[in-house]
């Protein structure tokens, strides 16, 4: 099987590869690079980081790479306009916004002409987002990790996605190799965006115990649970998650009001640093539904060999 070209305005990566963007900084610099050398496009978390920690992301990332480099910005921060502009400042290449729908980011990409792609979980908001000015569409399944806008599967929403727009569409949610690459080509996707299985890898700067998880996760581990975004979200079974299915976790006492709305359930801010700085029992560890499938963490190059290697070996 062959590749399809993948076409985000002026960007073509040399693979239809897109690594998401996991915050609170889980995809960083280090990792972004290392993705865009190997052929996709990088992609550092903007949420839940200052102008000044973004920026110097986005600086770190350039010395490493001259490939493809973006920023995922959750539309639900209060951050959400400054963050876009920061990025846009520093000639980021494209911005990849979810959690929520802004109007106004597709004229500041316009003017700034820097490509706006959308993550979106139906037809509906697909149509509005290419009507806009988006430059592409991720349709995201509920089988993703961390925040949801569906309880559908990816295989269910993107056909229908993929015949409502003429914008690029690119697949993400539960896909792991190259197999899964191959079925969502097989469906009409251009490209498809990965983030769980970089989180298992050398570049990836969280901590040793948050990729324990990911390798002890079995088949069932990675479940539904609240967030206070007001968005369910797919994390692994551990201590702080049993909390928030029985209503007893803590709540946030140092409240900065990161959030446009958020239901003071929990912070998840708090509860997504403590888990990637080694609190796994202690926050929220978001992956993705077939996050058991992964048994080794290797660097970034030697995943896209085996991504690569096993798409070209699926059948057309």
């Amino acid at each position: 099987m062959k590749f399809p070209s993948l076409k985000i305005g002026h960007l073509i990566p040399r693979y239809p590869i897109i690594q998401g963007g996991m915050a609170v900084r889980v995809s960083t610099s280090p990792l972004a690079a290392a993705v865009a050398n190997a052929g996709g496009i990088g992609v550092i978390a903007a949420t839940g980081m200052a102008l000044d920690e973004l920026r110097n992301e986005i600086r770190a990332a350039r010395r490493l790479t001259k490939g493809i480099l973006g920023v995922n910005i959750m539309f639900a921060v209060r951050q959400f306009a400054s963050l876009v502009h920061t990025a846009i400042e520093e000639k980021i290449d494209l911005i990849f916004t979810g959690a929520g729908f802004s109007r106004d980011i597709f004229k500041w990409g316009h003017e700034a002409g820097v490509p706006i792609v959308s993550i979106i979980s139906s037809s509906k908001l697909a149509k509005i987002a290419e009507k806009l000015g988006a430059a592409a569409v991720v349709a995201e399944g509920a089988e993703a990790g961390g925040h949801l806008g569906t309880d559908r599967s990816i295989k269910e929403i993107l056909p229908d996605i993929v015949s409502a727009v003429k914008i690029p569409v690119i697949a993400a949610g539960g896909i792991v190799d190259g197999k899964g690459i191959a079925g969502m080509i097989r469906l009409g996707a251009r490209g498809v965006q990965m983030a769980t299985r970089f989180v298992l890898s050398i570049e990836c700067t969280v901590s040793e115990a948050f990729k324990q998880m990911y390798l002890k996760a079995e088949s069932g581990d990675a479940i539904i649970i609240s967030s206070p975004v007001g968005m369910p979200g797919r994390a692994l079974r551990n201590a702080f998650s049993a909390k928030i299915l029985e209503g007893s976790a803590p709540k946030a006492e140092n409240c900065s009001s990161c959030l446009k709305e958020c239901s003071g359930e929990y912070c998840i801010i708090e509860a997504l640093e403590r888990s990637r700085t080694g609190l796994v029992d202690e926050g929220v560890v978001f992956a993705g539904k077939n996050v058991h499938m992964i048994k080794e963490i290797m660097p970034v190059q030697k995943i896209f060999d085996r991504l690569v290697k096993e798409f070209e070996e699926e059948p057309a």
